[in-house]
């Protein structure tokens, strides 16, 4: 065989391969297809009303004096002075709860990990609050804990002869974030532990040979390989109680600096029945969510960047 028929051979070779990844490709689309358009059609539709609304002078008190109002809407939101508290308020809520939650969901991912009679009973009840709806959870504290007469917390403080505590009036931002922290708890727990699964029994065990003690093999070894499940635990946790609306609305209704973003659009749409400017509320929250997560992407959470490689 000549060169120049080596050279043809490899050409339709070559040829045949790029025919099979587009048709590969094709039918990967394909599949993908059907989710994409129910994606768009439950997100990104909605998204484009609330802009069409956010741009329309329609306060439901006044029916009949509707109309387009460009961008005052958003001039409002931005210079109204609730805004930016409420700004404040999410991020402090998220933060407080997202970091207690995954410091008591590594504590007891450690001890759920061990060896020991009942495991699979106790992991399944620490399971037990992530699996309360919001709602539901916030009474349970709101009645069962924090009540001035009944709850237990009090009833503690009085068997102990301390001072009664309001916390939903005394303390209403450390009272959303016990909640929320209780509830996340397990979630965080679920994602450690699943990493500590799959750590290299064979390396601990080198490291206690080496004479590496306890504390160094977490420090050194275990807390380096929980660092990806740290941080999409950190991630997900933080997108999921960003949006909380139940603690704030049951607890505390907002007052103490717990207005949070949610809780204010939902002033605004069905306490002020301004939908208008609930909707320009909700198109910069969307945006602010947005930009703060993508710079988290790109800066802290480098295990999506990549494809995870350090």
């Amino acid at each position: 065989m000549s060169v120049t028929d080596v050279d043809t051979v490899e050409a339709k070779t070559a040829t045949d391969v790029r025919r099979v990844k587009k048709g590969e490709f094709r039918s990967a689309r394909g599949l993908l297809a059907p989710a994409v358009i129910f994606l768009i059609l439950l997100t990104q539709i909605p998204f484009l009303v609330t802009i069409g609304f956010s741009m329309i002078k329609w306060n439901l008190l006044y029916p009949k004096d509707r109309g387009f109002t460009g961008v005052d809407n958003y001039v409002t939101a931005l210079s109204s002075g609730a805004l930016w508290p409420s700004i404040v308020a999410t991020v402090l809520i998220t933060a407080f709860s997202v970091i207690m939650s995954l410091l008591f969901g590594l504590l007891f991912a450690l001890l759920l990990d061990r060896q020991f009679p009942g495991r699979a009973v106790a992991r399944t009840l620490m399971i037990t609050p992530f699996l309360v709806m919001p709602a539901a959870a916030a009474l349970i504290w709101k009645y069962s804990m924090f009540d001035t007469n009944i709850g237990i917390l009090n009833w503690v403080s009085r068997s102990l002869h301390l001072p009664v505590v309001s916390w939903s009036t005394e303390h209403p931002l450390l009272a959303v974030v016990i909640v929320l922290t209780w509830q996340f708890t397990p979630f965080m727990m679920l994602i450690l532990l699943a990493g500590l699964q799959g750590q290299d029994k064979g390396i601990l065990e080198a490291a206690q040979v080496d004479g590496a003690g306890t504390w160094r093999t977490f420090t050194w070894i275990t807390l380096p390989h929980l660092r990806m499940y740290v941080e999409i635990g950190v991630l997900l946790g933080a997108v999921i109680i960003i949006q909380v609306f139940d603690p704030v609305a049951i607890l505390t209704k907002g007052t103490g600096g717990t207005k949070t973003l949610a809780y204010l659009l939902y002033e605004r749409a069905f306490i002020g029945l301004d939908v208008g400017e609930a909707a320009a509320y909700g198109v910069v929250t969307v945006v602010l969510t947005i930009i703060v997560a993508t710079v988290a992407l790109r800066t802290l959470f480098k295990v999506f960047m990549a494809g995870g490689s350090r």
